[in-house]
């Protein structure tokens, strides 16, 4: 694949980038701002996130991510592009197909390479297909299959997306695949506002907890006690307070959290770096101290914009250098919730997976994709698979609502 190869057709031109250099931070920033909620998503989807995974080495040929973005241009107007990857592995994408890999494996057919249109590492839902228009994102998923069969590659995945690139794919014959995830809602349940708006939010931690159920409402609080027993207190940074120091102290944090489970960190520190210096105001560092002072523990939050009231924060990554019970819990979810709490936030996405996170009041969510694969007979299979999984995934949801942590009416 050369640089900047193009395709016609009789409404754009089709250009596959290779670089992202290749297309300017203002073009592709432009047009995700015209995605449905694209000016509130977060930072993974702009161009200088993508373009610090590409120079930092973290999402490369060299790691199993090859770039390879399909863009849509008339003249110089970028009309629609996707973030596309060619994968020789399954690795960072969170929503697994080892089990198809596997069954191509034992029919002797090569599932690797494949091609995702997803942001390498994050499983946070957002816009994917970025078009000027319902008839440009059409076209661009039809750019996609046409580029896949080109280059022979298995299939095509649209990992995390939104409701109107799942309609596009959908047309374009793609497969809908349906996961969960589980989110916190700033929105008191039952109402609870002085004039019992069901859009009321908590006032702080204390008014969340009262919303809960007995036994949710005392494991917190046990939990929290550990940690405030244990000495622990914590300092919340955001964007320019957090100084290089600060980094380095995460960065050493977060890569002693994936050696102990004895794995390599997908993510340099110069990728952190880079974040730091052209995306400042989208990073929120809780920093936890001991009684003696020193630092033991982080946790890195994502929030949706820049603003001083953001609508939504996503829990990244978090490490620590000395064990304390229960520790995990105060970084990675009531720190960060008292947080969106003082600050209005309406949202805490708490990443992939996760049904303990229901414990703290994180509700679940369902999380969407599309699949395409070329082969006939197990895009059939997978088709069939995808029906039984889904009606699953539909009982697991409703299973799981019948657990609510929040306080039964009467």
């Amino acid at each position: 694949m050369s640089s900047n190869t193009e395709y016609d057709n009789d409404d754009y031109v089709t250009r596959v980038l290779i670089n992202p250099d290749e297309v300017s931070a203002a073009d592709w920033n432009t047009l995700l701002e015209q995605q449905p909620g694209g000016s509130a998503s977060g930072p993974f989807v702009r161009h200088e996130y993508l373009h610090a995974l590409h120079h930092s080495g973290s999402a490369v040929p060299e790691a199993g991510w090859a770039l390879q973005w399909i863009t849509l241009w008339r003249g110089n107007t970028l009309e629609a592009a996707a973030p596309l990857y060619i994968k020789n592995h399954s690795y960072g994408e969170y929503v697994f197909d080892w089990a198809w890999a596997n069954a191509y494996a034992q029919h002797g057919l090569p599932y690797y390479p494949k091609a995702v249109v997803a942001v390498p590492f994050t499983p946070v839902p957002g816009p994917r297909l970025l078009a000027r228009s319902a008839a440009a994102r059409r076209a661009l998923v039809q750019a996609l299959k046409r580029h896949a069969q080109a280059e022979d590659w298995s299939s095509v995945h649209v990992l995390f997306a939104p409701p109107a690139d799942m309609e596009a794919a959908g047309a374009a014959g793609l497969m809908p695949r349906q996961t969960v995830q589980f989110h916190w809602h700033n929105v008191v349940p039952g109402g609870g506002g002085a004039e019992g708006s069901a859009t009321a939010q908590f006032q702080d931690f204390g008014h969340f907890l009262a919303s809960l159920s007995q036994d949710k409402r005392k494991k917190i609080k046990q939990e929290r006690r550990r940690v405030a027993e244990a000495g622990i207190t914590f300092a919340a940074l955001r964007g320019a307070e957090i100084q290089s120091t600060d980094w380095d102290f995460f960065y050493r944090c977060y890569a002693r959290t994936y050696y102990e489970h004895g794995n390599p960190p997908y993510l340099s520190r110069d990728f952190f770096h880079r974040l730091a210096q052209t995306q400042p105001g989208y990073w929120l560092l809780f920093i936890a101290h001991n009684a003696q002072g020193e630092r033991v523990a982080c946790s890195l939050i994502a929030l949706s914009d820049t603003s001083p009231n953001p609508q939504a924060a996503y829990g990244r990554y978090w490490g620590a250098l000395q064990r304390v019970d229960c520790l995990h819990f105060e970084a990675c979810y009531y720190q960060p919730l008292a947080w969106c709490m003082a600050h209005g936030v309406q949202r805490f996405e708490g990443g992939a997976q996760g049904e303990h996170k229901m414990a703290r009041a994180l509700l679940p969510t369902a999380t969407h994709s599309a699949h395409w694969l070329a082969h006939p007979a197990f895009s059939d299979a997978v088709e069939r698979f995808l029906e039984r999984e889904g009606e699953g995934v539909a009982q697991y949801l409703d299973h799981l609502e019948q657990r609510s942590p929040f306080k039964q009416p009467g």
